[in-house]
């Protein structure tokens, strides 16, 4: 009498692995924009508390982009930040998508948005 194994082919560990891989693979390239996305978000967080009684927006501008020169951001610029006066206090906003390639034609996009808000009073 022959005995049926049981168990997974080769074939079977093929359909199993290969979206794994995939998206083993997807979380190691994204690694850096997340990384680089936590960078940016210290960079104007720290901005925003070194600089809560700003008068106008060229310091809290300076001190974002020492703090990318230091972390070594390259992307996002300081010219994609924006920075305006809301109420008594400052609104930085970092809006920008990052794109890292997959394979082939086929990429991941991602949509960052972080808004920080300064303390003070301001000048006002």
């Amino acid at each position: 009498m022959r005995k049926r194994e049981k168990g997974v082919t080769a074939i079977g560990w093929l359909f199993l692995l290969t979206p794994i891989a995939i998206l083993a693979y997807a979380a190691i390239r994204l690694t850096p924009v997340y990384l680089n996305y936590l960078k940016v978000v210290r960079a104007i967080e720290q901005a925003a508390s070194d600089n809560r009684s700003a008068s106008d927006a060229q310091p809290i501008r300076t001190a974002i982009d020492r703090h990318f020169e230091i972390d070594m951001v390259e992307f996002p610029t300081i010219k994609d930040i924006t920075i305006k006066r809301d109420g008594g206090a400052w609104q930085i906003e970092a809006a920008y998508d990052d794109e890292v390639p997959l394979f082939a034609n086929v990429s991941l996009r991602v949509t960052f948005d972080k808004k920080v808000r300064t303390a003070g009073s301001g000048g006002e």
